[in-house]
């Protein structure tokens, strides 16, 4: 009786989730050929909605790309960040795209594949000298390792001494300047990064760091026109494993045809083709 009992309860927990059952001791699996994947749509240039209701930017490409080579049908469909992972977790999609950092937190709730970006962070000025001095055309790969970075972070410290930096409060970039920076620079904190570019324009600080993916959508404004991206644009292991697509934690197959066509694409070329694309950077993990 308790062992039909369990049977029938993973006949119905499949079949809620939609799959085909294959049945091999108390197992089932999903015969995958179409998945629905969720994205916000409005988070540029990750991922936005066009005029015409279609959903583009680097992620959807990104998508349209992977699935094609393990001939997957993926709908994208938009979904609000807050209800993202419940909803995956209760099948209502089967994938999640939507710049997700993969986080100790997350990984609790739910499973990743391998990380398909790594956002990189950069320095900002609207100061002529500064910009004039300071070209933007390296990438710096930091490890989160105080003693492996010193040679990097000293030379940020000579650009910085003296001069007053504006940070968003509350991310990992606030951690890493106020760790690297105090006492080098007058740092100064803002609730939301446009209030930085607010200051920069007004000539009230000399530098803001943020992300690249931010920057390279605010800057393009006629508002911020004078401001420009300088020194390294600095990624790696330092800002944790990146960006990755989200699964069920029981989707295991799922996940590694998803792991095995990410692993191609930024083999062959492709996810550095959409980064520079879309972030006018190599954001690759």
């Amino acid at each position: 009786m308790g062992h039909t009992y369990n049977v029938t309860k993973k006949i119905l927990a499949c079949a809620a989730l939609g799959g085909s059952l294959v049945f091999g001791g108390a197992a089932c699996a999903k015969e995958w050929t179409s998945v629905r994947v969720a994205t916000e749509g409005a988070y540029e240039p990750w991922n936005i909605t066009l005029p015409s209701g279609e959903i583009s930017g680097f992620e959807p490409e990104l998508l349209k790309d992977v699935c094609a080579r393990i001939k997957l049908e993926c709908k994208l469909q938009a979904q609000n960040w807050d209800g993202m992972i419940a909803g995956l977790n209760a099948g209502k999609f089967d994938v999640l795209m939507d710049a997700i950092v993969i986080t100790p937190e997350r990984q609790n709730e739910i499973a990743f594949s391998i990380p398909y970006a790594n956002t990189q962070a950069v320095f900002v000025s609207a100061d002529p000298k500064i910009i004039a001095s300071m070209p933007s055309n390296e990438v710096l790969k930091l490890s989160g390792d105080p003693t492996k970075d010193k040679a990097a972070i000293d030379k940020m410290k000579v650009m910085l001494k003296g001069k007053t930096l504006g940070i968003q409060t509350g991310t990992a970039y606030t951690k890493f300047v106020e760790d690297n920076f105090t006492g080098v620079a007058d740092i100064r904190t803002y609730a939301k990064s446009a209030e930085h570019l607010l200051d920069l324009n007004a000539g009230r600080i000399d530098f803001a760091f943020d992300d690249v993916t931010f920057f390279t959508s605010a800057l393009e404004t006629p508002d911020n026109a004078a401001v420009k991206m300088i020194g390294p644009k600095i990624g790696g292991d330092i800002w944790g494993p990146g960006e990755a697509l989200g699964f069920r934690k029981a989707d295991n197959d799922l996940r590694e045809k998803f792991d095995g066509a990410l692993k191609e694409a930024l083999a062959d070329g492709t996810v550095k083709r959409l980064s520079e694309k879309w972030f006018k950077a190599d954001i690759r993990p």
